[in-house]
């Protein structure tokens, strides 16, 4: 059985094994894969396997020998789940992968915003401490999570995490979602507006859906403490960037810190990048190495209940 991997360059950059996987099925692996090239790496597989790669109805359409993609991701909305169950082929996800991976790297994001250790670490190596003359050198305002409001959108298990690492440090929770998870604390289940308008730190964990794309708009910003801050490692599509860029700019929010943007990378004339109270990491929250062989391990569970005729994962099931 031909599998192919259209970009694998993200999740195994060289530190893991695709041999276990290998044993299942006839393996290509590709690096990258570019929209002129998809058509004959496509062809002729019955298993594909894709990150961020757009699998739309045409090219599902060109595609007649495949009966099965697995997404190296949580979100799936790279593929047109719906006309796939149309030609018979079942869409898989990876879910439940790196929910520590992603929380934690939120709580770094809050960190280097409250205290900017990364920042001031810079300054001594380019010689601003020695230069100040002072014993006690700081660029920044520095203050503490404790006691500040964590608003988090999205109480999936990403959201539950960090809702539980922030209590851990003292900090109240604030919650909008559709779930509500069971956990050993309180949090504060409100209104989406009410969530941000009491959040010190707003940290988004939902799904791009038509119903989520421009969460973050102009009105909701507004809603904002100028002193807040805005956290996305969801997905860039959430936030209208130059929206938040004009927020940022006229002060009426303090800060922001963006793993994901709704291009990657960038343009050199992204509204957001530059701005000295706007933190941009390039899309690594995922990335931690426990994380990408938890992926791996679900995917390999994705082909083998697929090649058992057992499959597992599945999200668009009749």
């Amino acid at each position: 059985m031909k599998a192919v991997v259209l970009d694998g360059q993200s999740l195994n950059p060289g530190d893991l094994d695709w041999a276990p996987l290998g044993s299942l099925v006839e393996l290509t692996v590709h690096a990258h894969t570019a929209p002129d090239e998809l058509a004959g790496r496509a062809a002729g597989a019955e298993i594909l396997l894709t990150n961020k790669v757009p699998l739309d109805a045409a090219t599902l359409d060109a595609l007649p020998g495949l009966r099965f993609i697995s997404v190296l991701a949580t979100g799936y909305n790279v593929v047109d789940v719906a006309h796939a169950r149309k030609l018979g082929i079942s869409v898989a996800n990876t879910p439940a992968y790196g929910s520590d991976s992603v929380a934690e790297f939120v709580l770094a994001l809050m960190f280097e915003v409250a205290r900017a250790a990364g920042r001031h670490g810079s300054e001594v190596a380019d010689g601003g401490w020695a230069r100040s003359g002072v014993w006690s050198f700081r660029r920044t305002k520095q203050t503490t999570l404790k006691d500040k409001v964590l608003g988090v959108v999205g109480m999936g298990r990403i959201g539950a995490r960090i809702a539980e690492l922030g209590h851990g440090l003292g900090m109240k929770v604030v919650a909008a979602s559709t779930s509500r998870p069971a956990l050993p604390f309180a949090v504060s289940y409100l209104p989406m507006d009410q969530v941000f308008a009491r959040a010190d730190y707003l940290t988004l964990h939902c799904p791009l859906t038509p119903e989520t794309d421009g969460l973050v708009n102009a009105r909701r910003l507004r809603l904002m403490k100028d002193t807040a801050c805005l956290i996305n490692t969801a997905r860039g599509g959430l936030v209208v960037e130059g929206d938040l860029a004009a927020a940022l700019r006229a002060g009426r929010l303090a800060a922001a810190a963006l793993d994901v943007l709704a291009q990657e990378p960038p343009p050199a004339d992204h509204p957001l990048v530059g701005l000295p109270n706007c933190l941009i990491t390039p899309h690594m929250a995922w990335a931690a190495i426990e994380a990408r062989s938890n992926l791996l391990a679900i995917t390999e569970e994705n082909v083998r209940g697929f090649i058992a005729g057992n499959p597992v994962n599945v999200v668009n099931a009749a």
